[in-house]
């Protein structure tokens, strides 16, 4: 079962785990991550959830998932890429645009570039089900329409201008 280090308000470690699953204990906080995969052509990739996960199956997302107990965020940003993508990432590839914080923690959100097809994107039995590259405007559409998991429209939002500064340099590319 995965293990997560704890955090005070102010994200100084406490030297404490705790389990995934378990309830967040009063005044401490965990670390997630967030990365938004961009390509040349200015398009996101968004993966469907799988329909057994316990929250928001079935509704599209980008890739993140929480920082296990000893590892860094940009460690976490790696390796998630990997498992529910299949895309192998080195951690320079990886740029943080901020940090967004939740009432249980911290949301360290990240972008990379990467051109890959879709068909070649290897999906995470039990976690994604589907992938494919979309524009901008297809992405805010989706949002609207709610095909998108709420708290990834939430930290869209919140990362809007990094996240298009980011597409432009990629783009650039």
């Amino acid at each position: 079962m995965e293990q997560w280090d704890l955090y005070d308000q102010n994200r100084t470690p406490l030297g404490k785990t705790m389990q995934r699953g378990q309830p967040v204990p009063k005044g401490c906080f965990w670390v997630a991550v967030s990365i938004w995969t961009i390509n040349t052509q200015g398009k996101i990739l968004v993966t469907l959830r799988a329909q057994e996960k316990q929250s928001w199956p079935n509704y599209w997302e980008n890739t993140g998932g929480a920082v296990l107990a000893g590892e860094s965020s940009l460690q976490a940003a790696v390796r998630e890429m990997q498992e529910e993508t299949g895309i192998c990432l080195q951690p320079h590839q990886l740029h943080f645009l901020g940090t967004d914080p939740w009432e249980q923690g911290f949301m360290d959100v990240y972008a990379c570039c990467v051109d890959i097809p879709a068909q070649n994107i290897r999906l995470q039995p039990g976690e994604t089900s589907a992938a494919k590259w979309v524009t901008w405007q297809q992405f805010e559409e989706m949002c609207r329409s709610q095909q998108v998991a709420q708290p990834i429209v939430e930290r869209f939002e919140a990362m809007k201008e990094p996240l298009q500064q980011f597409m432009k340099s990629c783009m650039a590319l």
